[in-house]
């Protein structure tokens, strides 16, 4: 009777075996993207209690400073708005009622532009841009906010800014703030980030300002991570007592066989 490894060695057990190593490296995987997602949030941490305890950012003329790398630091700039460039973010929503983020270039006392995302506007009567005048400001404005990133690509399952078609010089409709391509259709010099304004609970009218809330936390990343390594370590250590066990079943059956 033969009681060695090697009894296993059938197309039916190799394969399980290639199984349980495949799920294994698959939750090695899956553990150390939970690490690599939780070492992006504690960056994320750092970098967002760094900018809230840094200063007022005074902006009156286009940067020295490299502001992409100030994300959510607080900001004044003062200039004029540029309606005529207006364009605005779809998709967006206050109370539960569909409308557009209203963007609007911010013109610098030395000719160059910060785009500034000036809230909310409801899509009932705004659906072409000669509709967004009716918010114009005119003249000299001050405005308090952060500083915020544009996006060139969608997230998983968003839609992409569409292209320009035949004839079409400018879009107005975005899904994406899109500095890159928002710069190209307008005639001066683009801050690469747009301003966020500060809420106001005063304001009545459209539009209205919009701000995320930020979370300081970890988040459940360590704890996946932990299962992920959980469920590799069930598998890989765990398998070969399966292996033994199966093992002894089988040798049992043998000598079951021979005594009778």
């Amino acid at each position: 009777m033969k009681s060695s490894w090697h009894q296993l060695l059938t197309p039916k057990w190799i394969i399980a075996t290639l199984l349980v190593l495949a799920g294994t490296s698959v939750c090695i995987r899956l553990g150390i993207w939970q690490l690599d997602r939780l070492a992006l949030r504690r960056a994320f941490n750092n970098h967002y209690i760094e900018v809230k305890a840094s200063p007022l950012l005074i902006l009156a003329n286009f940067p020295e400073d490299d502001l992409t790398k100030m994300e959510y630091r607080a900001i004044q700039v003062t200039g004029n708005f540029d309606p005529d460039n207006n364009s605005v973010l779809r998709n967006q929503y206050h109370d539960s009622q569909p409308g557009y983020m209203l963007l609007t270039p911010m013109i610098l006392s030395d000719g160059s532009a910060v785009l500034v995302e000036r809230g909310w506007i409801p899509s009932d009567g705004n659906t072409r841009p000669a509709d967004w005048h009716k918010y114009d400001q005119a003249g000299k404005v001050m405005i308090n906010g952060i500083i915020r990133l544009g996006e060139t690509q969608p997230e998983i399952g968003g839609n992409p800014d569409p292209e320009l078609s035949a004839g079409q010089k400018r879009l107005d409709f975005w899904n994406l703030v899109n500095l890159v391509r928002i710069g190209q259709q307008v005639p001066y010099k683009f801050i690469p980030v747009f301003i966020q304004p500060d809420p106001d609970p005063g304001v009545k009218t459209p539009p209205y300002p919009y701000q995320p809330e930020i979370e300081i936390s970890e988040g459940p990343h360590f704890g996946y991570a932990l299962q992920w390594f959980t469920f590799a370590s069930i598998l890989f250590f765990g398998y070969p007592f399966f292996l033994r066990k199966q093992l002894v079943l089988r040798n049992q059956g043998v000598e079951l066989e021979e005594n009778i």
